[in-house]
């Protein structure tokens, strides 16, 4: 049992399960960079080889917990297809992820950069900062997509998982995107779609530093809750899989926290 053949096999079978081929990607990058460094066949790798070289990483704790993922989820293939007889991965250590604070860009920057981008980049700039697209799901926006329904215009999304959404558009973004015409709406010179780093560059260059087109999703989801006060409504509009994760992109208003602790006390706010 060799790195590079089980490597190859391992993605095989991602790929017969559906597994997106960006998620394919990183996961055999993550097992690659295991097996360049540790220089030990697949079966013969010791729980206590991979805690320690995971502990030597000066990682973030969510680059840990994601090669964590990729080695559990290479030696539990190879278990299950009788490569080995035991999993080192399934033996590691959770990781702990502190809980992350929303990141909104705030309403100044997105306005600024709405009104000196180009046509191009304005169009990714309203699908990541008002209708909460990911950078992914911007780039791969077809002028077919957007669809007429009861409600007026939706944009049909394909996201993480293959799973498929319908986006309200508003009137203005509707007109814009159908304008592009079939096709892509970002198309590349080398054919296909601009790639979601290349676009996410783009934006970014509008954008003070430290914001990018996550935080213009982050935008998108506090302006949405900060409106509606309904989380389900947002995880919807965002393609989360769980409200728990809707909860991280949505920055509660100054206000609402305000009159949350003056409500506990009415007395003493006399």
């Amino acid at each position: 049992m060799s790195w590079e053949r089980s490597i190859v096999a391992w993605c095989d079978w991602m790929t017969a399960a559906g597994a997106p081929t960006t998620s394919i990607g990183l996961r055999r990058y993550h097992v690659q960079r295991v097996a360049r460094e540790l220089r030990t066949a697949p079966r013969s790798v010791s729980v206590d080889q991979l805690t320690a070289w995971l502990a030597g990483q000066d990682w973030s704790p969510n680059t840990r917990r994601a090669y964590r993922s990729s080695l559990r989820s290479f030696y539990g293939w190879a278990l299950a297809t009788g490569r080995v007889k035991s999993s080192p991965a399934h033996q590691l250590p959770p990781v702990k992820i502190p809980r992350p604070r929303p990141r909104p860009t705030p309403e100044e920057a997105f306005s600024d950069a709405l009104r000196v981008a180009d046509d191009r980049t304005r169009r990714a700039l309203l699908l990541a900062g008002v209708c909460g697209l990911r950078r992914g799901e911007v780039a791969a926006v077809r002028g077919e997509h957007v669809e007429r329904d009861l409600i007026g215009w939706s944009l049909r999304v394909k996201g993480k998982g293959g799973h498929v959404r319908l986006v309200p558009l508003p009137d203005d973004i509707a007109a814009l995107l159908r304008a592009s015409g079939p096709g892509w709406v970002f198309p590349s010179s080398h054919g296909g779609h601009l790639t979601p780093h290349h676009l996410a560059k783009l934006v970014s260059r509008h954008l003070p530093a430290g914001l990018t087109m996550h935080t213009l999703r982050h935008r998108c989801a506090t302006v949405a809750y900060a409106a509606t006060r309904d989380l389900r409504a947002v995880q919807e509009l965002l393609g989360h899989a769980k409200p728990e994760t809707t909860a991280i992109y949505t920055a509660v208003p100054d206000q609402a926290v305000l009159a949350a602790v003056a409500s506990c006390a009415p007395g003493l706010a006399s």
